[in-house]
């Protein structure tokens, strides 16, 4: 088991294959195009950013985002494709520890892909879920448990995630109080990698958005 904490995933950054030059963005999460199309452009939130690809897209529909890392290495390299994409006026980064960060204000979107906190994974689901402002929503894409054996969690594909590192449509969305929540997305996805890192791989998914009910911005 590791210890997604920051000595790995700067080890993880330094180590990764993704491409150095900024003008080469990795392509945004499809599943984040899907599901936030038809949302009107406000504030974001994209925890776990790594090198910022979903958080640079979202830029780039109008979004004002901030992106925050445990990596340095990862904002560093998110920060010079920002610039590249002539969006960097409309992302921020920050370097924390989302599983122990405690942000001053909310977002009208908050998401997340495939993060690995050292947190149990539900519980920082849960945790990102009080940022979401009243009438905003909350986008989870995650490794789906019990297609995958052990590994190193490579969040290219490349490799399979570990077991504490994976969730169920059902384990995310039981968590969310339905006074509080309207779910409008619980699906369980499959796509396939490839070319952009040089290997290729089918990821199991699971994609959770949910609405925040108007007037009840004091929990969950």
């Amino acid at each position: 088991m590791h210890d997604f904490d920051q000595t790995y995933w700067e080890r993880h950054w330094r180590e990764s294959p993704l491409p150095t030059e900024p003008s080469r963005v990795p392509p945004a999460n499809p599943y984040v195009v899907d599901e936030t199309r038809d949302l009107t452009p406000g504030t974001a939130l994209d925890a776990g950013c790594g090198v910022g690809a979903e958080a640079i897209w979202l830029a780039g529909q109008g979004w004002e985002v901030t992106g925050v890392d445990i990596s340095a290495t990862a904002l560093a390299a998110a920060d010079d494709r920002a610039r590249a994409a002539a969006v960097s006026e409309r992302v921020s980064w920050i370097e924390a520890d989302a599983s122990a960060w405690e942000p001053s204000q909310r977002w009208d979107l908050v998401m997340t892909n495939y993060a690995h906190p050292a947190t149990p994974q539900l519980e920082f689901y849960l945790r990102l879920a009080q940022w979401v402002a009243p009438g905003g929503s909350l986008l989870i894409v995650g490794h789906r448990s019990g297609d995958h054996g052990h590994g190193h969690g490579s969040p290219d594909g490349t490799d399979h995630p570990p077991h504490e590192a994976t969730a169920t449509v059902e384990g995310i969305t039981s968590r969310l109080d339905p006074s509080i929540w309207q779910v409008e997305t619980a699906a369980d996805r499959t796509r396939t990698t490839g070319g952009g890192h040089g290997h290729s791989g089918t990821l199991h998914d699971v994609v959770v958005r949910a609405t925040r009910r108007v007037g009840t911005d004091d929990h969950q």
